[in-house]
């Protein structure tokens, strides 16, 4: 068995998300090796080379272009690859064109490598979460995505913003799937042990519903504004790839919504959503419960029901299709 190397990541997909988290991990200084692999060749060898013109302002790291014979001994390998929805195309049909591309890529990694932490960044990233599960034959603790992690920073800081205070005192989440039917868990939300009403009434704001309602709406929608003002979103997501990384490698067990498999937390059972998890070096360690109000929790049965129906129309037609 090939010796697992605690400080190599191998990024997969070298887009605007794989490029932008490559250069996060090269400043984190967590990983002494980065591997980026791309279809394009050329394009993983031009991020790596200008990632590493930096190197002299940072910490060494050895980041270089490479393919699936590299990632053997890694221990997190990030897949950011997959196609963007093009005008004119359906959710489903971006769905069902990346689990296709999960398709050729997974069995590649268990062909190297079946030992390693599968972080999945690419988008629907809950039903390719479930994809490289399946595909991978992996424990479920070791195959996860990066959910809402991005989504609850969005949430922090926008309640930041609003209450004028640090976001880092801010204790919230946003839960369920990364997309439209995600929920804000305003039930369970605090500041510094403070209900978040309580909190906002101390510093003037006794309008609870329609902030609540604003607020979430702005993160829901974040990434469509960010996308219509410059084409993509990738800044946000990189450094959340890099805290979870972050989590994975120094074992701090930091509580982090990821999506993961859920088996029966909340009565859901066998998909991938985002919930509060503890995770460490091996992974998603266990899952958090944290209080949701009736209304909540509607709610994240929906959200679970929605990604449910894409599974089942997604895995079904590609059955089909190979009968």
């Amino acid at each position: 068995m090939t010796c697992m190397n605690t400080r190599k990541a191998v990024i997969i997909g070298c887009g605007f998300v794989g490029s932008a988290s490559a250069f996060a991990l090269m400043q984190s200084g967590l990983f002494s090796e980065i591997v980026l692999i791309d279809s394009d060749k050329n394009r993983a060898e031009g991020e790596a080379l200008d990632i590493s013109h930096g190197l002299p302002f940072a910490k060494p790291v050895k980041i270089y272009a490479g393919n699936y014979e590299d990632i053997s001994d890694a221990s997190i390998i990030i897949i950011t690859a997959g196609a963007g929805q093009k005008p004119g195309e359906t959710r489903l049909d971006l769905v069902k064109k990346n689990v296709g591309i999960f398709k050729s890529i997974v069995p590649e990694i268990v062909k190297y490598n079946q030992n390693a932490i599968l972080l999945v960044v690419a988008n629907p990233v809950d039903i390719l979460t479930y994809t490289a599960a399946k595909l991978s034959g992996f424990p479920e603790n070791r195959v996860f995505g990066s959910g809402t992690v991005l989504d609850t920073a969005r949430l922090k800081y926008l309640l930041g913003e609003h209450l004028e205070i640090d976001s880092r005192s801010i204790h919230a989440f946003i839960i369920g799937e990364h997309g439209d039917s995600e929920i804000a868990a305003w039930s369970s939300a605090n500041v510094s042990g403070i209900p978040i009403h309580n909190f906002c009434e101390m510093r003037g704001h006794f309008n609870h519903d329609d902030a609540m309602k604003k607020i979430a709406d702005n993160v829901k929608n974040s990434a469509y504004e960010i996308i219509e003002k410059k084409k993509a979103t990738y800044y946000g997501i990189a450094m959340s790839v890099k805290r979870i990384c972050e989590a994975i490698v120094r074992d701090e067990k930091s509580i982090l919504p990821v999506s993961s498999i859920q088996r029966d937390n909340y009565g859901i059972e066998g998909i991938a959503l985002s919930m509060p998890a503890i995770v460490g070096k091996n992974g998603v360690e266990g899952n958090v419960p944290i209080e949701l109000n009736r209304k909540e929790l509607s709610a994240l049965k929906k959200s679970a029901d929605t990604l449910q129906n894409v599974i089942d129309t997604v895995f079904c037609d590609s059955q089909e299709e190979e009968n």
